[in-house]
């Protein structure tokens, strides 16, 4: 065996090793859609951490000094939704108002009461990059303005930005509907 199949060998035996669990440990994210959208679920994927004092890794939870139970993980304060829109412009889909109107229950709940919001749009990469910049932004400003307006959100709480199809989350398919998407993702105050 020569040194070029030596390397190759060993390149395909740390990749059948390491690639099970690179898989394991860099979850796909997940699109809420339909029936998966409720206030408890946006409350439980945008519910930030209490801050306090740094956490220390450990193999499993262990209750606190006063006998409490641990915290429940966080998911990090993001959800990503499939907030539908009309062909080419800012107008929401019937679905879509439903869908805003679960997120904004969830963010008047006391758990997230006090929580800033960045909302992203996003677009998939069919068409120009920039026309979808500016899309991807049109929408995510649509979301916040219709938060405020008929669900009374406050609009300090809320900030738009554009992502275009820069963060595709199916890069094999690029029309899929889960690249054109709205993510919320809670801030601290």
């Amino acid at each position: 065996m020569n040194l070029h199949d030596l390397r190759t060998a060993a390149i395909s035996l740390l990749l059948c090793t390491i690639g099970p669990l690179w898989a394991q440990t860099v979850p796909a994210e997940k699109v809420l859609k339909g029936k998966d959208v409720t206030a408890e679920a946006l409350v439980d994927a945008l519910a930030l951490p209490e801050a306090g004092p740094a956490r220390t890794r450990g193999l499993k939870p262990v209750p606190a000094a006063d006998g409490s139970k641990p915290a429940k993980p966080s998911s990090g304060g993001k959800a990503n939704l499939l907030v539908t829109f009309l062909t080419n412009s800012t107008q929401l889909t019937n679905e879509a108002e439903d869908i805003l109107t679960k997120l904004a229950q969830a963010m008047k709940s006391e758990e997230l009461a006090a929580i800033r919001f960045m909302v992203q749009g996003h677009a998939d990469a069919r068409g120009d990059a920039q026309a979808n910049l500016a899309l991807s932004k049109a929408r995510a400003e649509a979301v916040a303005a219709h938060l405020t307006a008929r669900h009374g959100i406050a609009a300090e709480r809320l900030q738009a930005e554009g992502r275009g199809s820069a963060e595709p989350l199916n890069k094999d398919r690029v029309d899929a509907p889960e690249n054109r998407r709205v993510t919320v993702i809670s801030q601290r105050p």
